[in-house]
C-alpha cells in the first residue's frame, strides 16, 4: 500500500491591496511568497494585526521611501507592537501616471484621488500643470483609480502605477508625473519572531531607542558609544513616543552584526548609561532566550531573554530596518534600548 505525502500548507502573506499596487511588486520579490496566498488589507495596522493574530505568516509593508523619507504610521506601529520581526527587505523603484474615466480632458479635471504620500511626490507636476486641483486622499494608489472609476468617489482623475492601464478601462492623461525620477519606496516583510542569522561581513543593525528624560548631552551620551568604537550610523531618525510633549524615540541603522564585539560593546555602553539614569535597558524578549544570543554578549553579562533578532537581506545591496518592540509586564519604562533586527548589505 503506497500513501501519498500530504502536501505543506500553503502560507499566506498580508499587502496593502487592491492588486496592482506598489507593495504588490514588493511581495512579488519574494521566492517564498511565489505559489502561496496573498491576501490584501487596507492600511498598515491591519496587515500587522494579521500576523499577530496569526491570519499570515507574513506582511509586506512600505517603511521608508527616497523622497519622503521614513513612514510614520510603519515606524510607529514596529516600535510598540509586540512580537514582529522584519525578515526581509525590498526595494521598488516609484513611477506614477494620472489616470481618469474615458473621455476626460487633463483641463476637465480638478479634483485628484491619490494616496498621501504619492500625491506628495507628485505635487510639483500638478501645481505646474493643475495649480488649481484639489486632493482627495486614498487608501492606496490603485484604490484611487479604482473608485474613481466606479463612481465611489467624486475624484476627476487619480495618480496611480503605470501597470493599472493594463488592467483597466482608463484614460491616459499624463505619464511620469512624479517629481523625482529616481525615486524609490523601502519595504519589508514583517514576521513574527526567527533567530538571528550568523554574520556575512556586511552586517547593520537596528535599534530604537527611547531615552527616559530630556537633558543636555542626553542624545550625545547615545551617539557616543557608537561613535568612540568606530561605528558609522548610516540612518537616525526620530519620532514622538507619544505620551507627553517632547519625547521621542530614535531609529538608529548601524553598520556592523550584534554578533561583532564592538557592536556588542556599543549595546552594553547603552546598558550601562541605564545607572546614570540615561538610556534604558535592553528589552527582555518574548522569544529565544539565551541560547540565542551571541556568544560576546553572553560573556559580557547581558541579561536572560535580551532582544537580539536579526534578519537576512533579500536583496544584493542591503540595508537594515526595525521590528517591534515588547515592553515588561506592568507600567512601560520611560525609555528603552532594543536591538532590532539585523541583515546583510
Amino acid at each position: 500500500m503506497t500513501e501519498s505525502a500530504a502536501s505543506p500548507a500553503r502560507r499566506v502573506y498580508s499587502y496593502l491591496g487592491p492588486a496592482g499596487t506598489f507593495t504588490e511588486a514588493a511581495l512579488a520579490q519574494v521566492p517564498e511568497a511565489r505559489g502561496q496566498i496573498w491576501r490584501t488589507v487596507r492600511n498598515v495596522p491591519e496587515a500587522l494585526a494579521d500576523v499577530v493574530e496569526g491570519r499570515s505568516d507574513a506582511a509586506m509593508i512600505a517603511i521608508e521611501n527616497s523622497v519622503d523619507g521614513g513612514v510614520s504610521t510603519t515606524q510607529d506601529a514596529l516600535a510598540t507592537i509586540p512580537g514582529l520581526r522584519i525578515v526581509g527587505e525590498y526595494l521598488v523603484p516609484v513611477q506614477f501616471v494620472l489616470v481618469a474615466r474615458p473621455g476626460t480632458a487633463l483641463e476637465d479635471v480638478s479634483l485628484i484621488a491619490a494616496h498621501p504620500v504619492a500625491y506628495g511626490q507628485c505635487l510639483r507636476w500638478l501645481t505646474d500643470n493643475l495649480p488649481a486641483h484639489a486632493h482627495l486622499p486614498a487608501s492606496s494608489n490603485v484604490a484611487a483609480a479604482l473608485e474613481m472609476l466606479d463612481g465611489t468617489s467624486n475624484a476627476d482623475a487619480a495618480i496611480a502605477p503605470p501597470g493599472i492601464i493594463d488592467h483597466h478601462e482608463l484614460a491616459l492623461l499624463a505619464e511620469n508625473i512624479g517629481d523625482n525620477p529616481r525615486a524609490v519606496t523601502r519595504f519589508v516583510l514583517v514576521s513574527r519572531t526567527v533567530t538571528p542569522p550568523p554574520p556575512t561581513g556586511a552586517d547593520k543593525t537596528s535599534l530604537i531607542v527611547e531615552l527616559p528624560d530630556d537633558h543636555p548631552g542626553a542624545l550625545l551620551d547615545m551617539l557616543e558609544q557608537f561613535a568612540t568604537r568606530g561605528i558609522n550610523l548610516s540612518l537616525l531618525a526620530s519620532r514622538p513616543i507619544g505620551d507627553e510633549l517632547g519625547r521621542y524615540r530614535f531609529v538608529v541603522d548601524a553598520d556592523g552584526h550584534v554578533f561583532d564585539e564592538r557592536m556588542a560593546d556599543a549595546l552594553l555602553g547603552l546598558a550601562s548609561l541605564q545607572s546614570a539614569g540615561r538610556v534604558p535597558r535592553v528589552l527582555p524578549a518574548r522569544g529565544p532566550r539565551d541560547r540565542a544570543l551571541p556568544g560576546p554578549l553572553r560573556r559580557r553579562g547581558v541579561r536572560r531573554g535580551a532582544r537580539l533578532v536579526a534578519r537576512p537581506d533579500r536583496r544584493r545591496t542591503g540595508r537594515v530596518s526595525g521590528s517591534s518592540a515588547a515592553a515588561p509586564p506592568g507600567h512601560p519604562p520611560r525609555g528603552r534600548t532594543v536591538a532590532l533586527a539585523i541583515m546583510s548589505r
